[in-house]
């Protein structure tokens, strides 16, 4: 087993500790068990108050834990203080096959995974190898203990949830101050609470409840909540199922979701080789749920509560071009001719943290399984992607695999690949209006394959599979029959599956590196010449002047998520080194003057450029800069190199219609000023060429007023009233230039 991985779960007793004298949400108990010791026991308002907690383990995957661990070795810190785990699944592209991939991405990449492995070993974190798996599934299988509060460098770490824990993505400096021991701040969320009755039938599987949930809150209406499953129909999900679920949460902004435990944990515990604390858990009983009070009376203890009856949820397709854009699949062939979508389907995909468990590929190879049968053939492309080495080698023993092959799938490594934009995707025909359908759970434009064209669908695996198998997005495979390849009108059942491997898993972890015992004498190596990893320096305290006189660098229009400010694909390679990685800043992300992307005006010049050269321009001649930002500004991925390019190009404010959580806590880390407008249609007074200062600086503090002081070049100006929500704490990471200069 992995290492810390059979120390016995001390947090499974701290329900004991002392908590409110109320019925409390099994959320609220895993935040009042997690209290610092810093932090007071006391009521906490939600969606107010700032608390101090005391995480029990970190996970890392390796395109954000580059720079998470060059801030943790500005720390001077020998050793982490909790155990932690370091994962290499973003980096691999999926293009040949996954023999050939693993082969090409080591080779790629040497350098970065070297570096990983050094500073893993050296500092003590368990380091999983390029193959080992996907981040979320392996921690899942080995790491993730019910009733854990668990930070991971990726906004869908959520997906512990799944095994009752509490689970939150966070910016690499969150995890910084995790590793070092000192205490994580957080805002006390708000709670939804979704009670589920009935039972999944048919078609329908896990997958459809959060994409019915993302379609009935927004993109953005779980910002600032966690969202506690419960009721008689959570007990009839699996493990890996509720984990699907959680996972996706992360789509409509919550900052976690989860379920309370129940048989499903026991059996998954049990089959992956944790008897031990299946035996613990049962015996904490009630502590690893939500009180029965709160579950009978959910309006009264949750600040929003959704109710959905699983007996009658129809499978959902969501998109294109936003995880929120939800119908049932009956509705899928009206919308697409209504919307002239591109009604042939290019590519399924299958597989990622989201959906690649030994119950995902079971029940979609059943789908693959009768159509080979009935001489049906994959009519789009399509891949396979399991979700760790545990799953690749089980489904392959089991035959599972072989199924896709048989129709013409393309297996990929056990890596994120095309969900995160790691694709070398094979397409003749790039500039054309396309359809892509996958089980994953981001689809913004660019997301899969850089293609501002393709329109990326999200489902469920086994929906996938059928609709790949049609090569139409105008079928219905409830109701709609398939012609084979002699002819005859066949029809597809239902899916069946395994919730868990009837032969047990395959037990091995050949891409585990488990860390020195002693680290001090272990040494890390940067090349000062490389391209790819810089040590980094830390930022200065911002002085006054730089919050006068500022010029407005950018102002966004529409979506404006991080993997638009700071895009992947090609820029992955450039992730541990911030000038180099600076160079691709706000190419995904829409400029409200000109409708283009990635081009802003030197004012002083009059001259266009990219952001990054602009941005230097100004730095070079010590104008401090601002950002403005439309609706949930930094959406999507946990990324901070978001908030650390901007940060290093000059930015000094970024103020927004609204933030999402991880994007606002990064930019407060990294030593910039976040501001919201009090009035939201004060976005539209920015012009391109104001000169911008600050008002309230000098009084900064926790609910004080700021403004922002136009002077536009005709000579009128504007003031615009703003919002922060910095906490005394945070205040003194802007004040010290970054959270990590007060190390």
């Amino acid at each position: 087993m992995p290492h810390h991985a059979t120390a016995a779960p001390d947090h499974l007793t701290r329900h004991r500790r002392p908590r409110p004298d109320r019925p409390l949400s099994y959320a609220e108990k895993l935040i009042y068990t997690h209290l610092h010791p810093e932090q007071e026991l006391r009521e906490f308002e939600r969606g107010h108050d700032y608390l101090l907690l005391q995480p029990d383990r970190v996970t890392m995957q390796d395109a954000l834990a580059q720079m998470a661990m060059l801030q943790f070795m500005l720390t001077g810190r020998d050793r982490v203080a909790v155990p932690a785990s370091l994962h290499c699944d973003h980096l691999l592209q999926a293009k040949d096959g996954a023999a050939a991939d693993l082969i090409a991405g080591r080779a790629l990449h040497g350098e970065v995974f070297d570096f990983l492995a050094q500073v893993a070993y050296k500092y003590g974190i368990d380091f999983w190898g390029p193959g080992g798996g996907i981040i979320h599934q392996v921690m899942l299988e080995r790491y993730v203990r019910p009733g854990a509060l668990i930070v991971g460098t990726d906004s869908h770490t959520p997906n512990a949830g799944g095994l009752a824990a509490l689970a939150i993505g966070v910016g690499g400096a969150d995890v910084v101050d995790v590793l070092a021991g000192a205490p994580w701040e957080v805002r006390m969320p708000l709670l939804t609470g979704v009670r589920l009755t009935g039972q999944l039938n048919g078609w329908a599987s896990p997958k459809d409840v959060i994409l019915k949930v993302a379609g009935l809150l927004g993109a953005d209406g779980g910002t600032d909540h966690i969202i506690e499953y419960f009721g008689p129909g959570a007990a009839t999900l699996s493990c890996t199922g509720k984990a699907t679920i959680c996972n996706m949460g992360a789509e409509v902004g919550a900052t976690t979701s989860l379920f309370g435990y129940d048989a499903s944990h026991s059996r998954y515990l049990r089959a992956t080789g944790r008897g031990e604390v299946a035996n613990i858990c049962e015996a904490a009983g009630a502590g690893l749920r939500g009180d029965e009070a709160v579950y009978r009376h959910p309006v009264r203890y949750f600040d929003r509560f959704l109710e959905i009856d699983l007996s009658q949820l129809e499978p959902h397709v969501n998109g294109p071009y936003t995880p929120d854009a939800a119908r049932p699949i009956s509705r899928l062939g009206k919308e697409v001719l209504a919307y002239d979508y591109p009604a042939k389907l290019d590519v399924g995909l299958i597989g990622s943290c989201t959906n690649s468990s030994y119950e995902d590929l079971s029940r979609a190879a059943t789908v693959a399984r009768a159509a080979d049968a009935q001489g049906l053939k994959f009519r789009s492309r399509f891949t396979v992607t399991p979700g760790s080495e545990q799953i690749w080698e089980t489904a392959e023993r089991d035959g599972l695999l072989d199924v896709f092959r048989r129709l013409g799938a393309t297996v990929l490594a056990s890596a994120c690949g095309p969900c995160i934009g790691q694709w070398a995707r094979q397409n003749d025909h790039p500039a054309v209006p396309n359809s892509i359908m996958t089980s994953f759970n981001r689809n913004f434009a660019r997301r899969n394959d850089g293609n501002p064209v393709t329109h990326a669908f999200v489902a469920g695996p086994e929906v996938v599979t059928a609709m790949a198998l049609s090569g139409s997005l105008l079928f219905n495979p409830l109701i709609d029959f398939l012609r084979n390849e002699a002819g005859e009108l066949v029809r597809l059942p239902a899916p069946t599956g395994h919730e868990l491997p009837p032969r047990g898993f395959v037990a091995r972890a050949t891409g585990l590196q488990t860390p020195a015992e002693e680290g001090t004498a272990a040494t890390v190596d940067v090349d000062s010449t490389s391209e790819r990893i810089q040590r980094l320096a830390r930022f200065e305290p911002i002085a006054a002047s730089g919050y006068e006189n500022m010029r407005l660098l950018y102002k966004t229009k529409g979506k404006s998520t991080s993997g638009g400010i700071s895009p992947a694909g090609k820029w992955l390679r450039f992730r541990g080194h911030l000038p180099n990685i600076s160079q691709n800043t706000m190419l995904g992300v829409t400029n409200a003057f000109t409708g283009e992307v990635g081009h802003a005006l030197h004012v002083d010049s009059g001259e266009w450029g990219s952001v990054h050269d602009v941005a230097l321009r100004y730095r070079a001649a010590g104008v401090g800069q601002l950002i403005v930002g439309d609706y949930n500004y930094g959406e999507g991925s946990s990324r901070e190199h978001a908030a650390m390019q901007p940060r290093w190009l000059g930015v000094t404010v970024v103020v927004a219609r609204s933030f999402a959580r991880i994007h606002e806590g990064n930019l407060k880390k990294q030593g910039l000023l976040s501001l919201t407008f009090k009035d939201p249609t004060d976005y539209k007074l920015f012009r391109q060429d104001d000169l911008i200062d600050l008002i309230g600086l000098d009084t900064l503090a926790p609910g004080s007023k700021v403004s922002l002081h136009l002077r536009h070049v005709d000579g009128s100006r504007d003031e615009v009233p703003c919002l922060h929500t910095y906490s005394a704490r945070q205040l003194t990471w802007l004040r010290a230039g970054a959270a990590v200069n007060l190390y």
